[in-house]
């Protein structure tokens, strides 16, 4: 949907999958571009959409700035350092502990710098030595039931820091603002045009309602702009 007009321009059913539903707003994208010369600047989206692949996919392939928020597992709330209390290294590949101390990536085959061991969930493991972690005066802070610590960094971390930098800025707010007009469509299609249960069957089926259910709901918001448009206000009423 087009926040400034309220206009729906691209119609995707699908079911109710974070990745289906990732696959569908980048064909719908993708369409859009196609037929209608049209880009966005930006994606408003919940946390579904924050996920490293789908935002690699915005910041590098398409340039459209992600507003919104990243999927983050690494956080804790039991009191110990969290993998913001790091300070990543690009130039050396390496983190550093709140005391100083490198967390480097393991390599393949005793240091063969072709290849990272790369896990089964996109990320790169770095660790730090165990003689570093039993000499700490933090460990207790930092990894208490375990003799190191250990960060998995996303393949696709770049991409998640544009993001969470976006998430800083006044445009984000905005945005958070600009989604409510997405909500207010859904809940129109639900209780005033009564889609909260399909009548047609399979995947197809579900396409043509919700292609027909938004052709009425741009019809509805056309309309409506026409009339403030050509409205006349009434002269000298007494």
């Amino acid at each position: 949907m087009d926040v400034e007009s309220g206009v729906i321009v691209d119609v995707e059913a699908t079911a109710a999958h974070r990745t289906e539903e990732t696959e569908a707003t980048k064909a719908m994208i993708e369409r859009v571009e196609e037929r209608h010369d049209l880009k966005p600047q930006r994606l408003i989206g919940d946390t579904a959409y924050g996920t490293g692949p789908m935002l690699e996919w915005l910041v590098e392939d398409k340039g459209i700035e992600p507003h919104v928020p990243v999927w983050e597992k690494t956080r804790r709330d039991d009191g110990t350092f969290s993998v913001s209390d790091f300070q990543w290294d690009e130039q050396a590949n390496e983190y550093r502990c709140p005391q100083g101390e490198p967390l480097r990536c393991q390599w393949r085959a005793f240091g063969n710098p072709r290849g990272i061991n790369v896990t089964g969930a996109d990320t790169i493991i770095y660790r730090s030595t165990q003689a570093a972690c039993t000499a700490c005066p933090m460990k207790s802070r930092c990894c208490p039931n375990t003799p190191t610590r250990k960060i998995a960094r996303s393949l696709y971390e770049k991409s998640r820091e544009a993001a969470r930098k976006v998430a800083d800025t006044a445009a984000y707010k905005q945005s958070r603002n600009d989604r409510k007009k997405v909500e207010v469509l859904f809940a129109h299609l639900k209780r005033i045009l009564k889609l909260d249960r399909l009548r047609l069957r399979g995947r197809r089926g579900a396409r043509d309602e919700f292609l027909l259910a938004a052709t009425a709901q741009n019809l509805r918001r056309m309309a409506k702009r026409w009339m403030q448009m050509t409205m006349i206000e009434p002269i000298g009423a007494t």
